[in-house]
């Protein structure tokens, strides 16, 4: 390694430990005077930069964090415990006499600290932990005037693929969705088989009216393009393999979640049984729950949602794992909010195994109104953003005009009233 004496090195406030030494340094260490050079005339010290303050923002469902420092950095992050927001803004609350003070930078820290904090969890800890650990980064990324992706890594794709999840309606309507998406330039679709407002028990109507809906979607767009299928955990094993043999022949691009994701070994029965690739994860939280799917459960397709899996700290390492085992990722990222979104188009930036990312049409209010410029999507290719941080802010006056009220909770109920499997 080529070595340069200290006293190469222009004088400045953050070389002067340097120049005192009287060994040479490196290369590697000169990069690094200059970072902290530039930081402190830039304002931007780590030795000195504190959290100051932490708020919460609700809008529709969408729970969002945004994180400042002392020296006006501000990072945003999104919860997707979108089923009850409030339970993941108290949980960040709870955590805002232990952060306000701290060094934002150290995210791992943070992460570990907050995750084993108490010993009991759940998705809105993982929602509360997930939007803090985004809007760390995002300062991170602010700090070292970098998009996050570049901290991650840097670029491993020029742009993220989306995959348009399809409305649900008649068999029509799913079919007119799926060519509209095609002619609009996404290669890939995601239909929701089952259409929640009821379950009828009959089981060979049932099976046949999915069938159905996965020939018109497919007849819709050919074979040139991409049919995932969303089961939203509505079967038993039993069915389900009925359900995946008669699709078959549709070459679906995934299975995902036919069962509930309580029992691995009820996923692996499913797997076991269909040539069909599975994909699961978007109720999983941890790299610990998420090892055991990937080596026992039979799955293809690993799905964690950024919202509540740890944020970037922790989904970094589930897509490792993930890649361990030739297994590709399409994230959960479907309802998010727009911050969510930036977030997994930034760890899909650097992610070798992001297969593709989940979308909506989304470019009306409420979802353009909560943040100043929203993620721009290009002919079914999610454009990703060249400005430091996860490349979102937050618009307090859009986010006054969508406030979330709890409503009725919605679910459907079979023939003779008894709740249906979800």
């Amino acid at each position: 390694m080529k070595r340069l004496s200290g006293r190469a090195i222009r004088r400045g406030s953050s070389e002067r430990k340097y120049l005192e030494r009287s060994q040479p340094i490196s290369v590697h260490q000169v990069h690094i005077i200059a970072a902290e050079t530039e930081a402190h005339r830039n304002g931007r010290s780590a030795k000195n930069m504190k959290i100051e303050k932490l708020e919460t923002f609700v809008a529709v469902n969408w729970m969002m964090v945004r994180i400042t420092t002392d020296n006006g950095i501000q990072g945003v992050g999104e919860s997707t415990f979108f089923g009850w927001p409030g339970a993941s803004k108290d949980v960040v609350l709870s955590f805002e006499p232990y952060l306000i003070g701290q060094d934002p930078l150290r995210t791992e820290h943070h992460w570990n600290y907050m995750y084993r904090a108490k010993s009991m969890r759940g998705g809105a800890i993982g929602g509360g932990i997930s939007a803090i650990d985004q809007a760390l980064w995002d300062i991170k990324g602010k700090y070292f005037e970098a998009p996050v992706w570049q901290l991650l890594g840097g670029k491993a794709r020029d742009a993220v693929r989306a995959m348009l999840v399809l409305p649900t309606g008649t068999l029509e309507e799913v079919a007119n969705a799926a060519a509209a998406a095609k002619a609009d330039g996404f290669t890939a679709v995601k239909c929701l088989l089952y259409q929640h407002d009821h379950a009828p028990m009959r089981h060979s109507e049932r099976i046949q009216d999915l069938v159905d809906r996965m020939a018109a979607v497919r007849d819709a767009v050919g074979w040139d393009m991409d049919v995932g299928v969303e089961i939203h955990r509505n079967m038993i094993p039993g069915e389900a393999i009925v359900l995946a043999q008669e699709i078959e022949k549709f070459r679906p691009y995934f299975f995902e979640d036919p069962v509930a994701p309580d029992s691995i070994l009820s996923f692996g029965e499913v797997s076991e049984k269909t040539r069909i690739p599975m994909a699961a994860g978007e109720r999983n939280l941890t790299i610990w729950e998420f090892r055991e799917y990937v080596e026992s459960a039979g799955i293809h397709h690993v799905r964690p949602d950024i919202g509540v899996a740890g944020g970037f700290t922790h989904c970094k390492k589930i897509c490792a794992i993930a890649e361990s085992h030739h297994q590709g990722i399409i994230p959960h990222a479907v309802p998010s909010g727009p911050v969510a979104t930036a977030a997994h188009v930034q760890l899909g930036a650097c992610v070798p195994n992001y297969e593709v990312q989940e979308h909506l049409y989304e470019e009306k209010p409420p979802y353009s109104d909560v943040v100043k410029e929203i993620i721009k999507l290009d002919h079914g290719w999610l454009q990703i953003p060249e400005v430091p941080g996860i490349g979102v802010e937050l618009d307090e006056e859009g986010i006054a005009k969508h406030p979330y009220e709890y409503g009725p909770i919605a679910h459907a109920l079979r023939d003779d009233g008894s709740v249906a499997l979800r």
